[in-house]
Protein backbone atom coordinates (compact mmCIF):
# COMPACT_ATOMS: atom_id res chain seq x y z
CA UNK A 1 0.00 0.00 0.00
CA UNK A 2 2.99 2.36 0.09
CA UNK A 3 2.73 5.47 -2.07
CA UNK A 4 5.21 6.85 -4.56
CA UNK A 5 7.88 8.82 -2.75
CA UNK A 6 7.88 12.30 -4.29
CA UNK A 7 5.47 12.80 -7.18
CA UNK A 8 5.64 16.59 -6.82
CA UNK A 9 9.32 16.53 -7.67
CA UNK A 10 10.60 18.48 -4.65
CA UNK A 11 13.49 16.04 -4.43
CA UNK A 12 15.98 15.67 -1.62
CA UNK A 13 15.11 19.01 -0.04
CA UNK A 14 11.65 17.63 0.67
CA UNK A 15 13.05 14.33 1.94
CA UNK A 16 15.44 16.07 4.31
CA UNK A 17 12.53 18.15 5.59
CA UNK A 18 10.54 14.95 6.20
CA UNK A 19 13.46 13.44 8.07
CA UNK A 20 13.66 16.51 10.32
CA UNK A 21 9.91 16.33 10.88
CA UNK A 22 10.20 12.70 11.97
CA UNK A 23 13.05 13.61 14.35
CA UNK A 24 10.74 16.23 15.89
CA UNK A 25 7.91 13.71 16.22
CA UNK A 26 10.17 11.18 17.89
CA UNK A 27 11.47 13.82 20.30
CA UNK A 28 7.85 14.71 21.07
CA UNK A 29 7.09 11.16 22.19
CA UNK A 30 5.82 9.42 19.04
CA UNK A 31 7.20 5.88 19.29
CA UNK A 32 5.38 3.68 16.77
CA UNK A 33 7.98 2.97 14.04
CA UNK A 34 5.28 2.25 11.45
CA UNK A 35 3.70 5.67 11.98
CA UNK A 36 7.07 7.40 11.78
CA UNK A 37 7.99 5.52 8.61
CA UNK A 38 4.74 6.41 6.85
CA UNK A 39 5.04 10.06 7.76
CA UNK A 40 8.63 10.12 6.56
CA UNK A 41 7.60 8.79 3.15
CA UNK A 42 4.19 10.40 2.58
CA UNK A 43 4.50 13.77 0.75
CA UNK A 44 2.63 16.17 3.04
CA UNK A 45 3.45 19.05 0.69
CA UNK A 46 0.86 17.67 -1.76
CA UNK A 47 -1.90 18.30 0.78
CA UNK A 48 -1.21 21.97 1.58
CA UNK A 49 -2.25 25.05 -0.38
CA UNK A 50 -0.10 26.33 -3.22
CA UNK A 51 2.59 28.63 -1.85
CA UNK A 52 2.75 26.83 1.50
CA UNK A 53 4.69 23.78 0.29
CA UNK A 54 7.92 25.05 1.85
CA UNK A 55 6.20 24.98 5.26
CA UNK A 56 4.64 21.55 4.81
CA UNK A 57 7.05 19.77 7.17
CA UNK A 58 6.93 22.29 9.99
CA UNK A 59 5.23 20.97 13.12
CA UNK A 60 2.31 23.36 12.79
CA UNK A 61 -1.20 23.41 11.33
CA UNK A 62 -1.68 25.17 7.99
CA UNK A 63 -4.78 26.64 6.31
CA UNK A 64 -6.44 24.68 3.52
CA UNK A 65 -9.35 27.03 2.78
CA UNK A 66 -12.98 27.15 3.91
CA UNK A 67 -11.79 28.03 7.42
CA UNK A 68 -10.21 24.59 7.81
CA UNK A 69 -6.65 23.46 8.51
CA UNK A 70 -4.36 20.51 7.97
CA UNK A 71 -3.42 19.36 11.46
CA UNK A 72 0.13 19.68 12.69
CA UNK A 73 2.20 16.53 12.08
CA UNK A 74 2.45 15.73 15.80
CA UNK A 75 -1.35 15.58 16.16
CA UNK A 76 -1.68 13.39 13.06
CA UNK A 77 0.99 11.03 14.38
CA UNK A 78 -0.42 10.99 17.91
CA UNK A 79 -3.98 10.22 16.83
CA UNK A 80 -2.77 7.59 14.38
CA UNK A 81 -0.68 5.93 17.08
CA UNK A 82 -3.69 5.85 19.41
CA UNK A 83 -5.90 4.35 16.71
CA UNK A 84 -3.37 1.64 15.87
CA UNK A 85 -3.36 0.46 19.48
CA UNK A 86 -6.72 -1.18 18.70
CA UNK A 87 -5.18 -3.11 15.76
CA UNK A 88 -8.00 -1.92 13.48
CA UNK A 89 -8.92 -3.33 10.13
CA UNK A 90 -11.64 -0.77 9.40
CA UNK A 91 -11.37 2.90 10.41
CA UNK A 92 -13.85 5.78 10.10
CA UNK A 93 -12.53 9.34 9.89
CA UNK A 94 -14.87 12.27 10.53
CA UNK A 95 -13.58 15.27 8.60
CA UNK A 96 -11.52 14.41 5.52
CA UNK A 97 -10.19 17.95 5.19
CA UNK A 98 -7.00 17.95 3.12
CA UNK A 99 -6.96 14.15 3.05
CA UNK A 100 -3.58 13.87 4.76
CA UNK A 101 -4.78 12.05 7.89
CA UNK A 102 -6.76 9.55 5.79
CA UNK A 103 -3.71 9.03 3.55
CA UNK A 104 -1.54 8.26 6.58
CA UNK A 105 -4.11 5.79 7.88
CA UNK A 106 -4.42 4.17 4.45
CA UNK A 107 -0.81 3.01 4.67
CA UNK A 108 -1.44 1.30 8.02
CA UNK A 109 -4.92 -0.25 7.93
CA UNK A 110 -6.78 -2.20 5.24
CA UNK A 111 -9.88 0.03 4.98
CA UNK A 112 -10.42 3.73 5.62
CA UNK A 113 -13.81 5.43 5.41
CA UNK A 114 -13.81 9.23 5.51
CA UNK A 115 -16.70 11.71 5.65
CA UNK A 116 -16.40 15.40 4.71
CA UNK A 117 -19.14 18.06 4.75
CA UNK A 118 -17.38 20.57 2.43
CA UNK A 119 -17.56 19.44 -1.19
CA UNK A 120 -14.60 21.47 -2.48
CA UNK A 121 -12.27 20.02 0.17
CA UNK A 122 -13.45 16.50 -0.56
CA UNK A 123 -12.84 16.92 -4.29
CA UNK A 124 -9.29 18.08 -3.60
CA UNK A 125 -8.66 15.20 -1.21
CA UNK A 126 -9.91 12.67 -3.75
CA UNK A 127 -7.57 14.15 -6.34
CA UNK A 128 -4.65 13.73 -3.96
CA UNK A 129 -5.57 10.10 -3.29
CA UNK A 130 -5.70 9.39 -7.03
CA UNK A 131 -2.35 11.08 -7.67
CA UNK A 132 -0.75 8.90 -4.99
CA UNK A 133 -2.36 5.69 -6.19
CA UNK A 134 -4.24 5.18 -2.90
CA UNK A 135 -7.17 2.82 -3.45
CA UNK A 136 -8.28 1.74 0.05
CA UNK A 137 -9.99 4.99 1.08
CA UNK A 138 -13.73 5.39 0.57
CA UNK A 139 -15.11 8.90 0.93
CA UNK A 140 -18.53 10.41 1.42
CA UNK A 141 -19.87 13.96 1.11
CA UNK A 142 -22.15 14.21 4.14
CA UNK A 143 -22.61 15.59 7.64
CA UNK A 144 -19.92 13.75 9.56
CA UNK A 145 -21.81 13.95 12.84
CA UNK A 146 -23.93 11.08 11.55
CA UNK A 147 -20.92 8.90 10.88
CA UNK A 148 -21.39 6.19 8.26
CA UNK A 149 -23.97 3.84 9.80
CA UNK A 150 -24.35 1.68 6.70
CA UNK A 151 -20.72 0.58 7.04
CA UNK A 152 -20.65 0.22 10.83
CA UNK A 153 -19.29 -1.18 13.02
CA UNK A 154 -15.78 0.30 12.85
CA UNK A 155 -12.74 -0.91 14.77
CA UNK A 156 -11.68 2.70 15.22
CA UNK A 157 -13.21 6.13 14.72
CA UNK A 158 -11.08 9.26 14.48
CA UNK A 159 -12.47 12.79 14.54
CA UNK A 160 -10.52 15.72 13.12
CA UNK A 161 -12.79 18.49 14.44
CA UNK A 162 -13.92 19.27 17.98
CA UNK A 163 -17.45 18.94 19.27
CA UNK A 164 -18.56 19.85 22.77
CA UNK A 165 -19.32 16.19 23.39
CA UNK A 166 -19.06 12.85 21.60
CA UNK A 167 -22.33 12.13 19.83
CA UNK A 168 -23.86 8.81 21.00
CA UNK A 169 -24.71 8.06 17.36
CA UNK A 170 -20.99 7.85 16.60
CA UNK A 171 -20.22 5.82 19.70
CA UNK A 172 -22.86 3.31 18.62
CA UNK A 173 -20.89 2.70 15.41
CA UNK A 174 -17.85 1.51 17.36
CA UNK A 175 -17.18 -2.24 17.30
CA UNK A 176 -16.53 -4.22 20.50
CA UNK A 177 -12.89 -3.73 21.39
CA UNK A 178 -12.80 -0.57 19.30
CA UNK A 179 -11.48 2.89 20.06
CA UNK A 180 -12.74 6.37 19.26
CA UNK A 181 -10.26 9.28 19.34
CA UNK A 182 -11.71 12.78 19.34
CA UNK A 183 -10.97 16.36 20.39
CA UNK A 184 -13.72 17.59 22.71
CA UNK A 185 -14.44 21.14 23.82
CA UNK A 186 -15.62 24.55 22.58
CA UNK A 187 -13.86 26.58 19.89
CA UNK A 188 -11.61 29.12 21.55
CA UNK A 189 -11.98 27.32 24.87
CA UNK A 190 -10.24 24.42 26.52
CA UNK A 191 -10.20 21.31 24.34
CA UNK A 192 -8.98 17.86 25.31
CA UNK A 193 -8.09 14.81 23.28
CA UNK A 194 -10.40 12.03 24.46
CA UNK A 195 -10.19 8.26 24.01
CA UNK A 196 -13.41 6.26 24.12
CA UNK A 197 -13.16 2.47 24.21
CA UNK A 198 -15.82 -0.21 24.04
CA UNK A 199 -15.62 -3.55 25.82
CA UNK A 200 -18.05 -6.07 27.29
CA UNK A 201 -18.83 -3.68 30.16
CA UNK A 202 -19.73 -0.76 27.88
CA UNK A 203 -17.99 2.50 26.98
CA UNK A 204 -15.02 3.93 28.87
CA UNK A 205 -13.66 7.46 28.44
CA UNK A 206 -10.22 8.83 29.25
CA UNK A 207 -8.77 12.31 28.75
CA UNK A 208 -5.31 12.35 27.18
CA UNK A 209 -3.95 15.86 26.54
CA UNK A 210 -4.81 19.45 25.63
CA UNK A 211 -5.39 20.15 21.92
CA UNK A 212 -6.77 22.85 19.63
CA UNK A 213 -9.00 21.94 16.68
CA UNK A 214 -11.47 23.63 14.37
CA UNK A 215 -15.11 23.15 15.44
CA UNK A 216 -17.23 20.20 14.36
CA UNK A 217 -20.04 21.70 12.29
CA UNK A 218 -23.19 20.21 10.86
CA UNK A 219 -24.78 20.42 7.44
CA UNK A 220 -23.29 19.96 3.98
CA UNK A 221 -21.65 22.58 1.74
Amino acid sequence: MMVRRDPAGLGMTSQRARDRMVDTLRAGGIQNPRVLDVMRNLPRHLFVDEGLEVRAYENSPLPIGQGQTISQPYIVARMTELVLAANPKKVLEIGTGSGYQAAVLSQLVPQVFSVERIGSLLRNARRHFRSLGIENIRTRHDDGRRGWPEEAPFDAILMTAAGEYIDPLLAEQLAPGGVLIAPVGPQGGEQKLVRLTRDADGLHESVLEAVSFVPLLGGVL
